[in-house]
């Protein structure tokens, strides 16, 4: 146990979103994400193209992260910079970055725990089918998610699938409550 009463393997550490910290928003031959385009669209939405520059500088984040004492990292693996159309042959660029900053992380003792969807679908999968309205969408997420795991498994321990999924329904909910009242 610690000074503060939490066992000596508690994974003290934070979390964040591709979208929040990535920047490099269309860089490398990352695709449009649903959040790209309500951030275009919707004044609420703060520009995320830039965001913290995580993507160019993930190496100075985790040094920070080392000195802060951190044991584990939750971050999210972007859809769209893996699949920028959200199917069919993987961008390099988008696989490399993340074992880039899985392997930083791994070199410096924190504990890698990604999340597979942090409300980031591609938007070409949006635009094909309404996104997760369709099925579809699922047999795509299922491609996705086994391509990922089967990539980065050998250095990941714990997988989060969804950020919060009862949002992804709150808003479809909603979207379409307020289109059948117009």
């Amino acid at each position: 146990m610690t000074d503060l009463g939490f066992p000596n393997n508690f994974l003290w550490g934070a979390s964040t979103s591709a979208y929040q910290v990535e920047g490099a928003a269309l860089e490398d031959g990352k695709g449009l994400s649903q959040q790209d385009v309500l951030n275009e669209n919707n004044y609420n939405f703060a520009d995320a193209s830039v965001t913290s520059d995580n993507y160019h500088r993930y190496k100075e984040d985790i040094s920070l992260m080392k000195e802060l004492g951190m044991k584990s990292y939750r971050f999210s693996i972007a859809w769209s910079r893996i699949f920028p159309d959200g199917t069919g042959t993987p961008n390099i660029k988008g696989v490399e970055f993340y074992h880039k900053l899985i392997d930083e992380l791994v070199i410096n003792g924190i504990e890698p725990i990604p999340t597979l969807y942090h409300y980031d679908m591609p938007q070409a999968l949006v635009e094909k089918y309404n996104g997760w309205i369709n099925r579809q969408s699922v047999t795509d997420f299922v491609k996705y998610a086994d391509f990922v795991i089967k990539e980065y498994g050998d250095k990941v321990k714990y997988w989060l699938t969804i950020n919060e999924q009862s949002i992804i329904v709150q808003y479809w909910t909603q979207k379409n409550y307020i289109a059948k009242e117009h």
